[in-house]
């Protein structure tokens, strides 16, 4: 079944139709890639409204959809087509409308506006095998490109230089680009979880952070490696311990049935018996896929149950303030025994000279 047929089997029953504009969803549907896009869905129809710009590229890269050119006005030809196929109840993604945005549909459309949650991004949850060799593709090209940086990494070179060679690297071997800022935190900046590079030097001693990913095809990887720069204390080594042995647990523990926040509970016990509850303030992982950040959750409230061909990161850290602060991330898709690892990249601490 095409990705259109399962989101009109999953349409809400006294809904007509469905308005997409959320570019995640609306590529994700359709297969197209241009900026400017608005897909209307019935059960019996399916457009694209756009722009001049993309009418042949829709023609192209959506064949199930028909281009619709709204010229001066988006409201105008959205309200041909709900008469056209006789549309009355419209449904609209109620997690990315804007206020302004739903009351212009409200004033200059002739038809029952019916905010739904999510429902594009329930199906995306579980990934299909063209999405997931994308993500293995995109999890391969930011592995190659630690590997590549690693030898760049000394004392006196700066987290903003770390993360160009990484940047770099993932673009010659492929990415369409970066997932997200690169983070890049070293020293008593690694217990910042999402400390994005700056212009700090690298100092022995040093914790360091790396959190990055590639973008290959639309889709995300996500990873993280923590590394210690000269020589490791007794406290490091502790510490980024707790943390290996959280996530291995996690990750032991992962299969279709759980909920997320059982998976997080796994690592989270871990690292609360070990004293340091109060330093694990995030939860433990996210779904990814065309956004590095998307469902299921796998966090403390993660409520959706996992399913095989789902794709989540595991990713537990302790965060301790004038100390520093150590992740280990991987990123996982379930099978219907457990799961398997997107990465072969070494977890034990590696010390850089």
């Amino acid at each position: 079944m095409s990705r259109l047929n399962k989101f009109r089997a999953s349409l809400p029953e006294g809904i007509d139709a469905f308005l997409i504009a959320k570019p995640d969803n609306r590529a994700y549907l359709t297969g197209f890639t241009g900026s400017n896009g608005y897909v209307l869905v019935s059960r019996d129809m399916a457009l694209i409204l756009t722009d001049f710009r993309y009418i042949e590229q829709v023609a192209a890269e959506a064949p199930e959809f028909s281009a619709v050119d709204y010229k001066a006005s988006l409201h105008d030809a959205l309200q041909q087509a709900l008469t056209e196929h006789r549309i009355s109840r419209l449904g609209l993604e109620s997690d990315f409308t804007t206020v302004s945005n739903y009351q212009a549909y409200k004033d200059k459309l002739q038809a029952e506006l019916v905010p739904q949650t999510g429902p594009i991004e329930k199906l995306r949850m579980v990934k299909d095998a063209s999405e997931l060799a994308s993500m293995r593709q995109a999890a391969a090209i930011a592995e190659e490109a630690l590997r590549q940086t690693l030898p760049k990494i000394k004392v006196g070179v700066s987290e903003a230089f770390i993360a160009l060679e990484l940047e770099v690297a993932m673009r010659r071997l492929g990415a369409e680009r970066i997932a997200f800022d690169i983070i890049a935190a070293s020293g008593p900046r690694s217990s910042l979880p999402h400390g994005r590079a700056s212009g700090r030097l690298i100092e022995s001693g040093d914790f360091l952070t790396l959190d990055f990913g590639a973008v290959y095809n639309g889709y995300c990887s996500d990873m993280t490696r923590t590394f210690v720069i000269g020589a490791a204390s007794t406290e490091q080594r502790r510490v980024y311990n707790i943390v290996l042995e959280a996530q291995q647990a996690a990750l032991a523990a992962v299969k279709p049935g759980l909920l997320g926040k059982e998976v997080d509970a796994v690592a989270r016990g871990i690292i609360t018996a070990a004293g340091h509850g109060e330093h694990f303030g995030h939860g433990l992982g996210h779904g990814i896929g065309r956004a590095v950040h998307e469902g299921p959750s796998a966090g403390t409230k993660g409520e959706d149950a996992l399913e095989p061909n789902m794709v989540i990161t595991v990713e537990p850290g302790i965060y301790i303030p004038n100390f520093g602060g150590v992740r280990i991330e991987d990123m996982v898709v379930l099978t219907p025994a457990g799961c398997e690892n997107f990465y072969s990249f070494s977890k034990e601490l590696i010390v850089l000279y």
